[in-house]
């Protein structure tokens, strides 16, 4: 499959104003950007007795009508495709009218699969605008398997899946704050990269780049020594070009290392 480069615009409707993320955040090995178009000719599987997969154009469309509805704004967006199309992952950029912080943003994450890989999901996510660093946390399943009824009840389960979302990127700030308020020296940091290693959240050959990106950090946001910026040293030198899989995750478990940390302290 060649690369395709996402076209923020509905197959036969006008062009919006939705800007692209970057590709980088997104895309991993094996993987390519998709236009929308391209999302709605992916030929869906025929259903089995047990397994009716949802084509992946209709979950976007209920996500982004939803999230609408809800009062949310869709900011920016991509896509990728991944074994022929067998696997979607989205990310949506989403805010609402009263918030004003700059300093990162609210990611939703979408993925879907017809090779049975996984159901259909949401996650919330962050991204941090001077690095362009994304981290996941609370995910939400939309049915633990692709059922005979999850078609036509996608929108109810959107509904609800939102709904409890909608509650995580709320938290997402305060949690953030929170990272960025708790002070740790070099001893605390070293223990807290082993506790992510125990937790699943970084790899043991990842260590030596995450303490490095802690004592020299690319990005001068993150040079004040507390919780915010070796999370953004675990992100920015583990998580980048990963499976988003894969990355779901290890983020899940890097939050609660972190949110452990700062309710201790």
């Amino acid at each position: 499959m060649n690369p395709l480069f996402f076209v923020a615009a509905k197959t036969n409707e006008p062009m919006n104003t939705t800007q692209t993320l970057p590709p980088g955040m997104i895309l991993h090995c094996g993987a390519d950007l998709a236009q929308r178009d391209t999302l709605a000719a992916v030929v869906t599987p025929p259903s089995t007795k047990s397994w009716f997969p949802l084509p992946h154009d209709r979950l976007l469309e209920s996500v982004e009508s939803q999230l609408k509805s809800t009062g949310f704004e869709i900011e920016a967006e991509t896509h990728a495709l991944a074994k022929d199309g067998a696997r979607y992952f989205g990310l949506l950029q989403v805010s609402l009218p009263s918030r004003t912080r700059d300093d990162f943003k609210w990611i939703v994450a979408l993925r879907n699969s017809h090779d049975k890989t996984f159901p259909a999901g949401l996650v919330a996510g962050s991204r941090v605008l001077v690095c362009d660093n994304l981290c996941f946390s609370g995910e939400v399943t939309l049915s633990r398997k692709h059922t005979r009824f999850a078609a036509r009840d996608l929108p109810n389960l959107t509904a609800q899946a939102i709904g409890k979302l909608s509650d995580s990127l709320g938290e997402m700030d305060n949690r953030i704050d929170r990272y960025r308020d708790h002070q740790i020296s070099d001893p605390e940091a070293h223990d807290l990269v082993i506790r992510c290693v125990d937790s699943g959240a970084v790899a043991v050959t990842q260590i030596p780049g995450v303490l490095n990106e802690w004592r020299n950090p690319r990005h001068s946001a993150f040079e004040e020594k507390n919780a915010w910026s070796l999370f953004n040293a675990v992100t920015e030198s583990a998580y980048k070009g990963k499976n988003p899989s894969v990355s779901i995750k290890r983020g899940q478990a890097l939050h609660g290392v972190f949110d452990t940390l700062v309710l201790a302290g």
